[in-house]
């Protein structure tokens, strides 16, 4: 069977800029390396949008399997079976259950082998909380749908992918007091073998090299700063680099992203959240893409979130989008075909 060609793309938050990206992505397909897409939502609600913002569109309401052939013409558009009001900059619970099945659906569509891979636009998490939704964001609920594949278990694990610098957060969504409980060494060898394995199988790197980041100031300063890092980190290194992984660590993290630093490395494990986004997103907001590894199937993300005060302005950066379909398209083929 063939691979699929298109990508599904769920289209997120409707009040917020989600659908204005893919809209103009769309109308500028023919100026930029833009892959197929199937955007995952209510066409009705695409239409309107597109005409707020001056960019209106022929829609082809289609299922993944046909949107190869009316990507040029017209935009291809899943319907989810819900409306959507998403009037610009007013995010309401009531659109919770369209952009939960927009994400069911392009899931769906890529076990089904119908899509290539799934790229997700920015969700309003606070706004899904308030409707019931119990994922803290995007990862966590990916990873609850690839059970739905088989051949678990899926631990999924976010990677920020910039043209520089590739890092990956231990722990993802948890208040900073949390951190150094959730910190263990059976943590770090497990998201160090999923990055590892992932990076060769789908980025084509023969053998990746992971740099380790301390989790005190200074990697702990021999323990003058605190125990973590020798009792903890270092432990978790070794263990990656006895199962043949080329990793070093602990290392001080204010020293691991100049550009000596980053030469060496091909991904970077921070250990919280903050540690991992704020250098990738300081080194080149526009083009970083979220990645979300472990995974039966490709799916990558803008880096940004739904930038309220900017839908339907007609002034949102599409790079990040575009950016996150490229990726999404490589990836895809690199990877493994999805075996429903």
């Amino acid at each position: 069977m063939p691979r699929p060609s298109s990508l599904a793309v769920s289209i997120g938050e409707p009040a917020g800029i989600g659908p204005d990206l893919a809209i103009e992505i769309w109308h500028r397909r023919f100026e930029t390396a833009t892959p197929t897409f199937l955007l995952v939502g209510d066409p009705a609600f695409v239409d309107r949008r597109a005409k707020a913002l001056g960019r209106p569109v022929t829609i082809a309401e289609t299922d993944a399997a046909g949107a190869a052939a009316r990507f040029e013409s017209a935009l291809p558009v899943m319907p989810v079976g819900r409306t959507m009001s998403g009037l610009p900059g007013r995010p309401g619970v009531e659109d919770a259950p369209a952009v939960i099945a927009a994400i069911d659906l392009a899931v769906e569509a890529v076990r089904r082998g119908e899509a290539a891979a799934v790229v997700t636009l920015p969700i309003q998490k606070a706004t899904l909380a308030a409707a019931g939704f119990a994922h803290p964001g995007h990862t966590e609920y990916l990873g609850a749908l690839a059970e739905g594949f088989g051949g678990g278990p899926w631990t999924p694990v976010m990677m920020l992918a910039g043209p520089e610098l590739r890092t990956v957060p231990v722990t993802v969504h948890v208040a900073l007091a949390a951190v150094p409980g959730l910190v263990t060494v059976e943590r770090i060898v497990a998201v160090g073998r999923i990055v590892a394995a992932d990076l060769a199988v789908r980025f084509g790197i023969a053998r990746p090299r992971l740099a380790v980041a301390g989790l005190d100031p200074h990697a702990g300063e021999d323990g003058t700063i605190g125990t973590a890092d020798d009792e903890i980190v270092r432990p978790a290194v070794a263990a990656l680099v006895a199962a043949g992984i080329d990793a070093r660590g602990p290392l001080p993290a204010d020293t691991l992203f100049h550009p000596e630093a980053r030469a060496r490395y091909d991904a970077m494990l921070a250990m919280y959240h903050d540690q991992a986004l704020i250098p990738v997103k300081t080194l080149d907001f526009a083009r970083t893409v979220n990645v979300t590894l472990g995974l039966p199937f490709v799916r990558t993300s803008p880096d940004h979130g739904t930038a309220l005060d900017l839908a339907a302005t007609g002034r949102a950066d599409r790079t990040s989008t575009l950016e996150a379909m490229r990726l999404a398209d490589r990836l895809a083929r690199h990877a493994p075909a999805v075996a429903a």
